[in-house]
């Protein structure tokens, strides 16, 4: 079987866009196999919010992180591209992380040249390092792995305090620097997520991060792909459909002391062990059952 890595590359060269929804667990991961897509986004934001219950502002550790890339990556086959903040420190750090996102099975990871401790790419108050800092990071980063085929992925925060011209030129020295696709995080219009897109059409793949009520606009896949964005990462609409759900379900119970209202909106017990992988489970229990046991 082709490795995960090699099909992401593959899935990347294609004239079609590929969509990355995010998922933070398990579970979700499944649901995002099932339903059909080829790749899968783990972002810090999620699992930050899933494991610690804190928002995105650096708390969450790389240990943490691998953990979740390799339990992920343990229960599907997609391609799984995976946040790294910042490198979690210094060009010998980001080398360290490089391993370890590997080890764990990632596809690729994302690093991105704000201070620490960073913030989410949609919130205010992001400052950013000298370029020349991330370059480092990013040839730390292209030197450490040990799959050729595992893509590294420069995103850079300059568009807000710096602008979007300079949040450009990073971009280009990160791609000179050995980076195999570009994210230039929150374009605040569709003018300027073309402006990204001509800029960079024909050398680098782009990535666009599409996040409900984020600062970025939300054309829809099909424009995605006409402006030349080779992926789009959905990358926290799971993360926020799933606490509406779990909202909508406990005020029910919480008002009506009864949760029969609320189960239209769920998957119930024998869908959910399927779902997981019961079904499989009971297969390998029955293989390996000792004879008149």
């Amino acid at each position: 079987m082709t490795k995960r890595t090699t099909r992401l590359r593959h899935l990347l060269d294609a004239p079609e866009i590929l969509v990355a929804p995010g998922a933070y667990d398990g579970t979700g991961a499944r649901l995002v196999e099932s339903t059909g897509f080829q790749a899968i986004y783990l972002s810090g934001f999620e699992t930050s919010a899933a494991v610690l219950g804190q928002p995105d502002v650096g708390y969450l550790t790389m240990t943490q992180m691998a953990e979740r890339v390799a339990a992920i990556s343990a229960v599907v086959d997609l391609p799984l591209i995976a946040d790294a903040d910042t490198g979690y420190g210094n060009p010998l750090n980001v080398r360290r992380a490089v391993r370890a996102y590997e080890d764990a099975g990632a596809a690729a990871m994302h690093i991105e040249d704000q201070v620490s401790p960073k913030r989410c790419g949609h919130m205010l108050g992001r400052e950013v390092v000298p370029a020349e800092e991330m370059v480092q990071k990013i040839r730390a980063a292209v030197d450490a792995r040990r799959d050729p085929d595992f893509v590294i992925i420069a995103r850079t925060d300059a568009r807000t305090t710096r602008g979007l011209q300079e949040a450009i030129d990073r971009g280009a020295a990160y791609h000179e620097a050995g980076a195999d696709l570009l994210f230039i995080e929150s374009p605040e219009s569709e003018d300027e997520m073309r402006r990204i897109c001509a800029a960079f059409r024909g050398t680098v793949p782009l990535l666009a991060n599409q996040i409900e009520g984020g600062r970025t606009p939300m054309p829809g896949v099909r424009a995605l792909q006409e402006m030349g964005y080779a992926l789009a990462v959905f990358s926290l609409g799971t993360a926020f459909a799933a606490a509406k759900g779990i909202r909508d379900y406990l005020e029910v119970l919480a008002t009506t002391g009864d949760t029969r209202a609320a189960r239209e909106g769920m998957i119930l017990f024998d869908d959910f062990n399927k779902l997981i992988g019961l079904d499989e489970h009971t297969e390998l229990e029955q293989r390996y059952r000792i004879a008149g046991a």
